[in-house]
């Protein structure tokens, strides 16, 4: 096979997730005000490069929609022109319009971002791998719920480094997952 008849890579085409950045969850967030610091920088990089950005919105018995502790935090509002899909489940993907969404913006790479880290994120993380997409997790732009150290769950900062380390060394065939803190994720470099 010459160079020229090899098959081109598809170019990536990224979407910035933000996933359950809702008042009520930020509120029993683990170091809430970096992490929303470091989603709304995304966002503003994410506009500025002309990257989709669709934010998943938790909706429940708890989360009633309508609410203010089911809004999404001031600082992460969604624009007019962008896409909030609302999920009733861990799975940002199940049952909802997520897939059908990325696929019509000709996503082919997630940028996760939100709540919670062992939960919604990274439940909505491995379907969008098993959906074919590529992967980037934000290192410190995804949280959990603030908890002792002791007890039945890990601490905040282990569980969050955990689930970092798990995603650097996934592998799917034919989809590439990266882990990179919010600075060193480039919309431009594609």
């Amino acid at each position: 096979m010459t160079p020229a008849s090899r098959p081109q890579a598809r170019p990536t085409r990224p979407a910035l997730l933000v996933i359950d950045m809702q008042n009520t969850l930020v509120g029993i967030a683990h170091r809430p005000v970096e992490t929303v610091t470091a989603i709304a920088g995304l966002r503003a990089r994410a506009r500025a490069a002309g990257v989709p950005i669709v934010t998943v919105q938790h909706q429940d018995g708890e989360l009633v929609a309508g609410t203010d502790g089911w809004r999404i935090a001031p600082e992460l509002t969604p624009g007019d022109d962008e896409v909030v899909v609302p999920k009733s489940t861990p799975d940002g993907f199940l049952g909802t319009e997520l897939d059908r969404t990325l696929r019509q913006l000709d996503v082919t790479e997630v940028v996760v971002t939100g709540f919670a880290t062992e939960i919604c994120v990274d439940t909505t993380a491995r379907a969008a791998l098993g959906l074919g997409y590529d992967l980037l997790l934000v290192e410190d732009g995804h949280t959990t719920s603030v908890r002792p150290d002791t007890g039945p769950y890990a601490a905040p900062d282990p569980s969050i480094a955990h689930h970092n380390e798990i995603f650097r060394n996934l592998h799917y065939p034919g989809r590439r997952s990266r882990v990179l803190p919010a600075a060193r994720v480039d919309f431009d470099a594609r």
